[in-house]
């Protein structure tokens, strides 16, 4: 194999040990505890090693690496290898970046990309006004408050909002009007394939409002800023087990391949970029106990209801926060988003959603200084 290696951020002259993965201790509903709270910097190495069996003609692939540098995510470093032409490359628009490459016709397409990054928790206190934190400008903040493709502000959507929204007045009551409102009317699906594709209205004009993360986070996201408070889903992984014990909270580090997440963040004026995550809560509601948990007063849910309004937990990474990504090089068309690998052929775009035939392996290591 002709391998061609970049590294391109420097993230320390040697790997760090793996820290082995805390057992995973199941949820009990009598002693349930879910607070997670800013603290000590947690390191990762998170590697995707992706393989095209038998592509016909020419192929591309594309795989996302953490874009985002903010308070509670900051990346070290990348390096990848290839048998094809293979570079970083960002979107131009929001510095979405990932890794792009190109294979001749006859090539096995081989790709293994790492990135270093480091996480920690997050938690706002929204009973008491915000200090120090960043402050977006108008232009960034009307961005955020755009349609997409998928996310329209117009007709159904405003309708909703404005319903949901009736009386609110402040933008953190807007918020959690919306927020309990979604966790509310929308629920987790299983059989929906992947994260889902976040086609908010038509849920809204079918009422059909199951769904996965890509679908419940972007119902709030689009009525959000329907509602005139900028949102934005934030598109991940997550790396390891929940140190609350949450199972449906949780990656298997070993294997993370499915292991995709979207959250969702909103700006408040008086606390800037603040977490969410409405669909993780319909998740523990529906998949953490034997039975489907439908009130979020249930005292399994609850901590998980009262916690991701206004925070989430470090054990997860986020790629990017874009929509209608426009690929380089690609001939099928704007991405909804990029939370999977993705692929061409001359056949067309492989399904990033069956990784058992679009072979990639995802997995994390836990690093010590």
């Amino acid at each position: 194999m002709n391998t061609v290696r970049r590294t391109l951020l420097q993230g320390g002259a040697a790997m760090g040990a793996l820290m082995a993965a805390p057992s995973l201790v199941l949820a009990n509903p009598s002693t349930s505890r879910f607070a997670p709270q800013p603290g000590e910097w947690r390191t990762f190495d998170v590697t995707t090693r992706l393989m095209l069996e038998h592509p016909q003609g020419e192929s591309r692939v594309w795989l996302p690496v953490p874009s985002i540098e903010t308070d509670w995510q900051q990346t070290v470093g990348h390096s990848f290898q290839s048998n094809g032409k293979a570079s970083l490359m960002a979107d131009g628009v929001e510095g979405t970046r990932f890794v792009s490459a190109e294979f001749a016709a006859g090539t096995q397409p081989v790709v293994e990309v790492t990135s270093r990054v480091r996480t920690r928790n997050r938690h706002a206190d929204l009973s008491r006004p915000g200090k120090g934190f960043l402050r977006e400008d108008a232009a960034a903040l009307h961005y955020y408050t755009r349609p997409t493709e998928l996310l329209p502000t117009d007709g159904i959507v405003r309708e909703t909002a404005r319903k949901a929204t009736k009386g609110a007045q402040t933008d953190v009551q807007k918020v959690r009007a919306l927020y309990n409102w979604v966790v509310t009317n929308a629920w987790r699906e299983p059989k929906v394939r992947g994260c889902g594709e976040g086609n908010i209205r038509v849920m809204l004009e079918t009422g059909n409002l199951g769904g996965k993360c890509a679908d419940i986070n972007a119902l709030f996201v689009g009525l959000c800023r329907a509602a005139g408070v900028p949102a934005r889903d934030v598109y991940g992984l997550r790396l390891v087990p929940s140190a609350f014990g949450y199972k449906q909270l949780s990656g298997n580090p070993a294997n993370l391949s499915g292991a995709q997440h979207c959250r969702a963040e909103v700006y408040l004026q008086q606390y800037g970029w603040v977490a969410m995550d409405p669909a993780d809560v319909t998740k523990v509601m529906r998949h953490e106990a034997p039975d489907w948990i439908k009130t979020v007063d249930h005292p399994l849910v609850k901590p998980v209801y009262d916690g991701l309004f206004g925070g989430w937990e470090g054990n997860w990474v986020g790629w990017n926060t874009a929509h209608d990504l426009k690929m380089p090089g690609a001939k099928t068309g704007v991405l909804n988003f990029l939370m999977y690998p993705v692929a061409e052929t001359a056949e067309g775009r492989v399904d990033s959603y069956t990784p058992a035939e679009f072979k990639y392996m995802i997995t994390a290591q836990e690093v010590t200084a």
